[in-house]
């Protein structure tokens, strides 16, 4: 006899299944959505995100239109894909991260009559780029405004750029930070004689992995070694700088790898340099393994990022003052011990999986008991 109670139906959206921040949130969700709801996630393009909706038993539907550069022709596309995605699908919840995908995606969950309409804020897009796609992308979150049910942002930060900028409502708004699991990541023994420095994301903006190397190039010859760790369109430029500024023995590009705990755990310092933030989970997996974070000043990092304790905080842009904070900890393995354990306690206490699971199952119950007892009436309208 089927089940009278079926459990409800949520389909996750974001832009592309590649690499990065918001794939790792979406993957760090999945299994504990997949315990509870019937879940469903589509995404563009290939990456790590199919094998995490794999391994979480979710199904993974490929988008051909929703891609990230502003294309208006192609965007119309792909709204019309995600509207008969979501008609044939019959989601509960559309729940969609990252820029492209929160504005097709709210507008077509609106359009599709879904009742419950979710999107989070890795880092709003108005905020990263400049001249018309930051208008655009200001103006689009703004007209989604009012179709969105719940706004989630990672940061305080966020929360307070949003509802500056009139793209959010502090009554229909939360707050839930990123989050690792930090039991799982092996640690780092801070017992290399170089230290060697360690930077994870992808080579493009508004990471500013140039600045990075310019503050490497400040450190004394020989006093460490540096990975970086991604792939991206700005490769050719970094690597012109590590040629020019003399650091090729010094600083290796290793393109994605798939082990970067194991990476994070044989490194002594973690470096993030970036123009602009939401909260980084490549920070939190640095302080998971026990490093000490060097980063700069933006976004939702000053909530990660306790200067003087958990590593240092230093002005975007700015290669002197980041390579005079580099230098501090690879003079002094103890700064560097102490800064680490800090750091991985901190992560423990505020950044760990089992209450970011806890945070959004509750808000998906208190929306679904919000919208009242479940009917299939809203589906037969959709047909």
């Amino acid at each position: 006899m089927p089940d009278a109670t079926p459990r409800p139906r949520v389909l996750l959206v974001i832009t592309l299944a590649e690499v990065g921040g918001a794939q790792s949130y979406v993957a760090g969700l999945l299994p504990a959505l997949a315990a509870r709801f019937d879940v469903a996630l589509a995404a563009h393009g290939e990456g790590p995100l199919q094998e995490a909706a794999s391994s979480a038993g979710v199904r993974f539907i490929p988008l051909r239109h929703v891609r990230r550069p502003i294309r208006p022709w192609r965007d119309l596309v792909g709204l019309v894909e995600l509207s008969r995605l979501l008609r044939r699908e019959r989601p509960e919840i559309l729940h969609a991260s990252s820029s492209k995908a929160g504005v097709l995606g709210r507008l077509a969950a609106f359009a599709s009559r879904v009742p419950i309409r979710i999107f989070t804020v890795h880092g709003w897009a108005f905020a990263a780029y400049s001249g018309l796609p930051s208008m655009l992308y200001r103006w689009a979150d703004r007209l989604m405004l009012p179709l969105t049910t719940v706004t989630i942002c990672v940061s305080e930060n966020e929360l307070s750029v949003g509802l500056d900028a009139g793209t959010c409502r502090v009554d229909r708004t939360v707050v839930i930070r990123n989050a690792v699991d930090v039991s799982a990541a092996p640690r780092s023994a801070h017992d290399r004689t170089t230290p060697r420095l360690i930077a994870v994301g992808r080579l493009k903006p508004p990471k500013d992995f140039v600045t990075l190397v310019r503050g490497l190039a400040a450190l004394p010859p020989g006093s460490f070694e540096a990975l970086i760790v991604g792939e991206g369109p700005d490769r050719l430029t970094v690597e012109a700088e590590i040629e020019t500024l003399g650091l090729a023995e010094h600083v290796r590009l290793v393109g994605e790898r798939d082990d970067i705990p194991e990476q994070l755990a044989a490194a002594d310092i973690f470096v993030l340099c970036s123009a602009s933030e939401g909260l980084p989970l490549s920070a939190l997996e640095a302080m998971a393994a026990g490093l000490p974070v060097v980063a700069t000043d933006v976004g939702g990092l000053p909530e990660v990022v306790v200067d003087g304790e958990t590593g240092l905080l230093v002005s975007p842009g700015d290669a002197g003052e980041l390579g005079a904070a580099l230098s501090r900890l690879v003079s002094d393995r103890e700064l560097r011990r102490r800064m680490g354990a800090a750091g991985r306690a901190r992560a423990k206490r505020l950044f760990d999986l089992p209450a970011f699971h806890r945070a959004h199952i509750e808000l998906y119950d208190t929306e679904l008991a919000r919208r009242g007892p479940r009917t299939s009436a809203p589906y037969r309208k959709w047909r």
